[in-house]
């Protein structure tokens, strides 16, 4: 098939239906709950717009109207993120020219020439990004220094989409892939992240700046990055929605890496619509449908609904009862909308967890060596190790660096023991997706995207065993995070996943279940959970 233009693809295949089932206005508005003093310090309206519910569409026809500009809608954020991120800490810094693009973008939009619909859209980018005028260290005091010489792939295309780039989110140091016990959301340069919903919570790794900063409506989108559960995982548990790709259709130039066989950047934002959008930018001219995807006529056609649907429910029990029961519900209100949902069991996730870990150690290895060549500070990943022995900061919240230690002892991605590892664990990942969904003629297969969040310990670590991400992951699918409810105060995500390059038909798909749960409600910034909330 013809690679199309994605702006035009995406906007058309799913934006048109997404703008249809969006959710309505939210009964809830900022300020309205007891225990909001830090919504109530400073307004999330403006000019009439209540950031928390806002769309990027209407936005934009707000601004192509002339009532609200960008310019406005930039400094608010700005005022929220000066007056609400001191309790959530997600913000590393804002990006001292954010004002000059926006009154850049209003110029556009006078002159009847806005580059599309990220144009004057405050984003922010997690801290592994690379941005050529601020910083970008992967929350490690070793990358701290100047700036890199060019920005990333993914932020040339958002500034050339006429986005604001906002500032950079805090984020799990090094992706959490620097301890054996780290603690979700704490890096040495911009410490710890706290969940706005419950803040003695944690917010889940690594992208957790970015999801806690769009639950505090510090953005309207931001940029996360996945290897294995580092979107979809901090989406759930901040109560926003994210989707990561599949692996290529975003370029990884220019992000600080894991593993090159999983990697990549993707959309976060408070609806699907707009996480649809943002994608739309940056996959630029790359194809995200599948060659057997609906037609234009049957995707417009049919618009938001969930009426012969057909969606695996993965349980995963391991993640407590009352995750389960919330699964149950959901299941219920699916099918209560027209969808058929069977129960599913994925196969190999034993083998698939056996061959992961020391298959990343291997491509880690490779791939940070490379990235650090480009940067100054340690030249490697040896001297980075060394680096981190020899300042106490780096271990402030935990010590350990043992994942950066096995991976420089691991065997090189030349060794044909690694290479038959990696071949297996694609062909198993891949299956364990494709041959359910061909069993159960499946839409997509559905499971719970996080437990509720525990509580943030540094002498602990983390409490994160959470399986559903891995698949998709480790397949290189596509897969989508969005709000299914809560346990207690603590939000939970619905996580959808289906087949390669399938990231159209899944964000319409989760378009129409999100219309249909309407599950966000604005975060409370509780000190603690009430007792009897569990983990």
């Amino acid at each position: 098939m013809k690679k199309r233009s994605m702006a035009a693809l995406t906007v058309l295949l799913v934006v048109v239906p997404l703008v249809a089932a969006a959710p309505g206005p939210r009964a809830v508005a900022a300020g309205s709950r007891t225990g909001d003093a830090a919504r109530s310090a400073e307004s999330a309206l403006v000019k009439g717009v209540n950031l928390d519910t806002v769309t990027i569409p209407e936005l934009q026809a707000r601004m192509n109207r002339g009532s609200l500009s960008s310019l406005r809608l930039t400094l608010a954020y700005l005022r929220r993120i000066k007056a609400v991120d001191p309790r959530i800490n997600a913000v590393l810094r804002t990006s001292p020219t954010a004002l000059r693009q926006a009154a850049a973008s209003d110029l556009r939009h006078r002159l009847g020439r806005a580059r599309g619909p990220l144009d004057g859209i405050p984003v922010l980018l997690k801290d592994n990004v690379n941005t050529r005028d601020m910083p970008t260290t992967a929350g490690s005091l070793a990358l701290a220094g100047s700036p890199p010489d060019t920005d990333a792939d993914l932020v040339g295309k958002l500034r050339a989409a006429g986005a604001v780039i906002l500032g950079k989110a805090n984020l799990s140091e090094w992706a959490n892939f620097r301890a054996a016990r780290p603690t979700s959301g704490w890096s040495a340069v911009g410490g710890q992240t706290n969940n706005p919903y419950v803040l003695d919570r944690n917010p889940c790794g690594s992208s957790s700046g970015s999801a806690a900063a769009l639950a505090a409506s510090l953005a309207q989108v931001a940029i996360g990055t996945e290897t294995d559960g580092s979107i979809v995982c901090p989406a759930g548990m901040n109560g926003v929605v994210g989707l990561k790709p599949s692996l290529g259709v975003v370029s990884q130039s220019g992000v600080v890496p894991i593993s090159a066989e999983q990697d990549t950047a993707g959309p976060m934002a408070r609806n699907v619509v707009d996480t649809a959008l943002t994608l739309s930018v940056l996959s630029g001219g790359d194809t995200v449908r599948a060659d057997d995807a609906p037609s234009l006529t049957d995707a417009v056609g049919r618009p938001g609904t969930l009426r012969g649907k057909r969606i695996g429910l993965w349980r995963l029990p391991s993640l407590g009862a009352e995750v389960d029961a919330l699964m149950t519900r959901t299941a219920e209100r699916l099918t209560a909308a027209g969808a058929e949902v069977v129960e599913v069991s994925l196969p190999y996730q034993e083998r698939l967890a056996e061959l992961e870990f020391p298959a990343l150690l291997s491509e880690f290895h490779r791939d940070i060596d490379a990235y650090l060549a480009t940067r100054g500070g340690p030249r490697d990943l040896a001297e980075l190790i060394e680096f981190n022995r020899s300042h106490p900061r780096e271990q402030s919240c935990f010590a350990g660096q043992e994942l950066f230690e096995q991976a420089l002892a691991a065997p090189p991605t030349t060794d044909p023991e690694y290479r038959a590892m990696r071949a297996e664990l694609t062909d198993l990942s891949r299956r364990s997706i494709d041959e359910v969904m061909a069993e159960h003629d499946l839409d997509a297969i559905a499971s719970p995207a996080n437990p509720p969040a525990w509580t943030t310990d540094c002498a602990r670590g983390d409490n994160d065993v959470i399986p559903s991400s891995t698949p998709a992951a480790v397949a290189g699918y596509p897969s989508l995070s969005l709000p299914a409810g809560f346990v207690g105060e603590l939000p939970v995500g619905l996580l959808l996943m289906a087949g390669d390059r399938q990231d159209v038909e899944l964000l319409s798909l989760g378009a129409a279940v999100e219309h249909r749960l309407d599950a966000w409600r604005a975060p409370r910034y509780l000190p603690s959970a009430p007792s009897g909330t569990s983990r």
